[in-house]
C-alpha cells in the first residue's frame, strides 16, 4: 500500500519588499566605493558636476544629492567656499560626533563607557609611551601644568583633561586607537566636569595621575604607563560614584 505524501509545510514567515534606495544614495556608494579603493585620494578634485553626471549618465540633481551626501559624511570638501570638490578625510570630531550619538540612542551608561576605557586606555598609554616624540611629551607636559594651574571655576579645566586623553591617542601613531577612544573621550567629559565641580580632591588626583603619566611616558616606560592609566580610569569612576551620581545614567543626559 502506498504512504501518503506529506503535504509540503508552509512557513509562517513572512518577507517584505526589498529597500529600494534612492538613487543618490545608491549613486554616492559609488563614489564612496571609489574613494575607500584608494582610487581618489584626499585632496583630488571631482570633475565638475556636468562632467561628473555625464560620466555616471545621471542628472544632475541627482548627483548633487550624491554630494550633500558626502559632504556631510566629511568625505568631500569645498575649501573655503569655492566651486572644486575635493576628497578630503572625514574630520574627527565628525566620527565621534556619529559615534557617541549613536551610543547615546542605544541607552550606553556612563558604566558602560569606563569598561571600555578600562579595555582601550591602558594599551593607549603603553603604545605611547613606546612611540611618543620628544615634542609630543613636551606637550602633554605643558597640558598637565595648565590643568594644575588653572583655578577650580575655570570652565577650561574639563577642555584641558579631553585634550590630555586626546593627545596620548595621537602619540601612538595609531589612527585605530584614535578612532576608538575619541567618542569614549567625548562621552567622558560631562561625568568629569559633574566630578570636579562637586569633589574638592578630584583635582588634585587628576593632576597626580597626568604628572605620572608623563613621567612614564618620558622614562619610555609601556608597563608603567598602562597602569598608571588604568587607575586613572578606575579614579574617574570611583569619584563619579563618591559625588553621588549614578554609573548607570545614560551617557549624553545630564548626570
Amino acid at each position: 500500500m502506498q504512504a501518503k505524501a506529506t503535504p509540503a509545510r508552509t512557513s509562517p514567515a513572512s518577507f517584505r519588499p526589498l529597500d529600494r534606495a534612492p538613487a543618490y544614495l545608491k549613486l554616492a556608494e559609488v563614489i564612496r566605493g571609489r574613494i575607500l579603493a584608494g582610487e581618489l585620494a584626499p585632496g583630488d578634485a571631482l570633475p565638475t558636476e556636468t562632467a561628473l553626471a555625464g560620466q555616471l549618465g545621471v542628472n544632475r540633481s541627482t548627483l548633487r544629492e550624491a554630494l550633500r551626501h558626502l559632504q556631510s559624511a566629511g568625505l568631500l570638501e569645498r575649501p573655503g567656499g569655492g566651486k572644486k570638490l575635493l576628497i578630503a578625510r572625514p574630520a574627527m570630531d565628525v566620527l565621534s560626533l556619529g559615534v557617541s550619538a549613536a551610543l547615546t540612542l542605544h541607552g550606553a551608561r556612563f558604566a558602560d563607557v569606563w569598561e571600555a576605557l578600562l579595555a582601550v586606555e591602558p594599551a593607549i598609554a603603553a603604545a605611547a609611551a613606546r612611540r611618543a616624540t620628544p615634542g609630543q611629551r613636551a606637550e602633554l607636559r605643558a597640558l598637565a601644568a595648565a590643568f594644575s594651574g588653572r583655578d577650580m571655576a575655570d570652565p577650561d579645566r574639563v577642555a584641558t583633561v579631553g585634550s590630555f586623553f586626546r593627545l596620548l591617542g595621537a602619540c601612538t601613531s595609531n589612527p585605530v586607537f584614535v578612532v576608538a577612544h575619541e567618542p569614549l573621550v567625548r562621552l567622558l567629559e560631562p561625568g568629569l566636569a559633574r566630578i570636579i565641580d562637586i569633589l574638592p580632591q578630584a583635582p588634585r588626583r587628576i593632576a597626580a595621575a597626568q604628572a605620572a603619566l608623563c613621567a612614564a611616558l618620558d622614562a619610555g616606560n609601556p608597563d608603567e604607563a598602562a597602569s598608571w592609566m588604568r587607575r586613572h580610569i578606575e579614579d574617574f569612576r570611583r569619584g563619579f560614584e563618591q559625588a553621588g551620581l549614578s554609573p548607570d545614567t545614560v551617557v549624553g543626559g545630564a548626570p
